[in-house]
């Protein structure tokens, strides 16, 4: 590896007078009559640029320095200085100067301001400019933060299977897993003869690592995974993701009451973690993208989370004086103006809503005694609506195996989940939290496409 000192050091941590050598990506350069040269200079290591000094007696002045142009990646050994210049502290006064990637004039990103929707176009390049450069530093501690929580609790990390021949949800929102060739498909009785496939099954991408993730908790006690995603659903909204990636805990021993105070625990634990590692990059973006993220997360951190019940909430609403998209009723799924609404307006806090209609949610929530409702909680925020979802296991066999068939699913593809009831079964509990959704909270960034570094949406797979 070469030989460097990041910018984000140079800038906080190396004294004033120390020679140091830093290599990034040319932003701007300007030149000045007086016969030097002004450098951005961006690594990518924090949001600030570092300011280099080129002056006219370094010996490839004329012929390379004065040819750099944005896009350009340079190697530059020089002093650091303290800078008279308004709003940087330092600059780098430059003794040498290398390109070793030229850039023209055909680079992209030749524009201070472009759309997202443009960047989207070139996702390749787009991480080098400011705003995608600190959602990927932003993600990145967000990772961290969450690997944190659990770990400092005991938690196993699992790796759940991408391939899998379940559905989790029970939606049919599924992509095919095939190896056989699409246009000679084997046929039995007028279907395909999957029996010929690789898995001699149907198979798919994962829509969750849930129920695998229950196997290793009901051995292992508590676990997390932490992955990719996928669900074929065609909606084309700033909402939906054709993969993203999701943060799934289980517990094992675990009621309702402790997978929702878990579940709190661990988005103040991540708020607070980011708000102390990437406070220059939420800067940005509560000055360029959204007031007020930074007051949203501090506020949540010390906040208490309101709690209450599905049929609460509904009884809320159907006495709210605002008119709503959607009318509520009981038994309705609660719309995103539904959560905003009591999140925003009447508790003005985070709120966890418990025990909804099983009508509503999946097969492997475990029934109340009351057979309308399930151990269900959705954690709603500000600005947001849902962040998270999860239950109470269900841990009866035969309850399980009613739901199942009342899903229009084959129980026979659930043989090794209905074991787990069968074999030392155990209240246990779990919820996810899909990270995309909490990227776009954190930094206030509208689209969801624009918070991960390669979207995947109907009609785009990238490049």
């Amino acid at each position: 590896m070469l030989e460097r000192t990041r910018i984000q050091q140079a800038l906080t941590t190396v004294e004033i007078g120390s020679t140091v050598t830093v290599m990034g990506w040319v932003r701007t350069r300007r030149d000045s009559k007086a016969g030097f040269s002004f450098i951005e200079v961006n690594d990518g290591s924090c949001l600030r640029n570092l300011q280099v000094i080129a002056d006219r007696g370094l010996k490839n002045y004329q012929d390379e320095v004065l040819k750099i142009q944005t896009g350009c990646s340079v190697r530059v050994t020089g002093t650091l200085a303290a800078s008279p210049a308004k709003g940087q502290e330092k600059e780098l006064q430059a003794e040498e100067i290398e390109v070793l990637g030229w850039s023209g004039q055909d680079y992209p990103l030749q524009k201070k301001h472009h759309s997202f929707e443009f960047l989207r176009s070139i996702a390749h390049l787009r991480p080098r400019t400011n705003t995608f450069g600190a959602i990927a530093r932003v993600r990145n501690a967000t990772s961290m933060a969450i690997h944190s929580f659990f770990q400092e609790r005991g938690f196993v990390y699992v790796h759940t299977p991408i391939i899998t021949g379940s559905d989790c949800e029970g939606a049919g929102e599924l992509f095919k897993v095939t190896a056989l060739d699409l246009n000679h498909l084997p046929a039995r009785q007028g279907e395909v003869d999957f029996e010929q496939d690789f898995f001699g099954r149907p198979a798919n991408l994962t829509v969750s690592g849930q129920l695998e993730a229950e196997i290793y908790a009901l051995a292992l006690g508590n676990v997390y995974t932490f992955g990719p995603t996928f669900r074929a659903e065609r909606s084309n909204t700033s909402r939906h993701l054709a993969e993203f990636w999701m943060v799934e805990p289980e517990m094992a021993f675990c009621d309702l009451q402790g997978n929702v105070d878990l579940a709190v625990d661990f988005l103040k634990y991540v708020f607070d973690y980011v708000l102390e590692k990437c406070l220059e990059d939420l800067n940005f973006f509560e000055e360029r993208i959204d007031p007020g993220v930074i007051k949203n997360m501090e506020s949540m951190v010390s906040q208490e989370f309101a709690r209450i019940t599905y049929t609460e909430a509904v009884d809320i609403l159907s006495k709210a004086q605002a008119e709503f998209e959607f009318p509520i009723s009981w038994g309705e799924d609660l719309q995103s103006e539904h959560e905003r609404y009591l999140c925003e307006r009447v508790f003005r806090v985070p709120i966890v809503i418990t025990d909804y209609p099983k009508e509503i949610k999946p097969f492997y929530m475990k029934m109340n005694d009351d057979l309308r409702t399930v151990r269900a909680m959705d954690l709603l925020v500000p600005r947001v609506g849902e962040i998270i979802g999860g239950s109470q296991r269900e841990d009866d066999y035969d309850r399980l195996l009613q739901r199942i068939e009342e899903s229009h699913l084959d129980p026979e593809d659930y043989w090794w989940y209905l074991d787990l009831r069968k074999f030392g079964t155990a209240p246990h509990s779990g919820f996810g939290l899909g990270f995309e959704r909490l990227i776009q909270l954190i930094t206030g960034m509208n689209n969801i496409r624009d918070v991960i570094p390669f979207p995947r949406t109907p009609g785009n797979v990238g490049f």
